[in-house]
């Protein structure tokens, strides 16, 4: 079965974006060794999947970076704009962009379908209300998070909306030079289901 990875940028204080969606907090003087990190996440890489009001952003600017041969992410952008991209959204009736497909169902059962189909790793960038019904659901397999020095103090965060615990496992973590620690759990499922005692 295909897996379900978030990859997404946090504060200390579990905020993945300031109170009206601000990213200036974010630490970007990544060394060479967290980029290849990253790079080595998305190889296993497929399907990339986004909630609409993400979309709406990531894919006009990624797609304009794969086109700017001398953009310093040019060879990111190229991987995103060539991954098979899935919008999920209950609004939009079709895509406008390149290589995209939109996921108009009902999330746990489009999500599960998308697991089941042949291929390689699922990865979810956002945003913020889409990846909670994600994590509300358990329908991520493996968090990838990318913890930055700074605590907002308040904002969107992801975690708010969990109903129960869901236990985790950590399978690696390490801190950068610039500041950033990335840890990556996945969910343990073998811990048995007590919500309904």
């Amino acid at each position: 079965m295909r897996k379900l990875k978030l990859q997404m940028q946090m504060t200390l204080d579990g905020f993945v974006a300031g109170t009206n969606g601000e990213m200036d907090w974010m630490v970007w003087n990544w060394d060479d060794e967290l980029k290849r990190a990253v790079a080595d996440l998305t190889a296993s890489v497929d399907t990339i999947l986004l909630g609409k009001n993400l979309a709406q952003g990531f894919i006009p600017h990624w797609t304009k970076v794969a086109d700017d041969k001398n953009h310093p992410e040019h060879s990111a952008g190229q991987k995103f704009v060539n991954t098979h991209k899935i919008v999920v959204s209950k609004t939009l009736t079709k895509s406008d962009w390149p290589n995209t497909t939109l996921a108009n169902g009902d999330l746990v059962q489009e999500i599960n379908k998308l697991k089941q189909q042949e291929g390689q790793d699922i990865i979810v960038y956002g945003g913020g209300a889409f990846v909670a019904s994600l994590i509300t659901n358990e329908l991520i397999d493996e968090f990838n998070l990318f913890i930055n020095p700074t605590i907002n103090g308040k904002g969107i965060a992801i975690f708010s909306e969990c109903q129960q615990p869901q236990k985790l496992k950590l399978e690696h973590s390490k801190a950068y030079p610039c500041g950033i620690v990335a840890v990556r759990y996945t969910l343990d499922r073998s811990v048995p289901d007590t919500s309904s005692e």
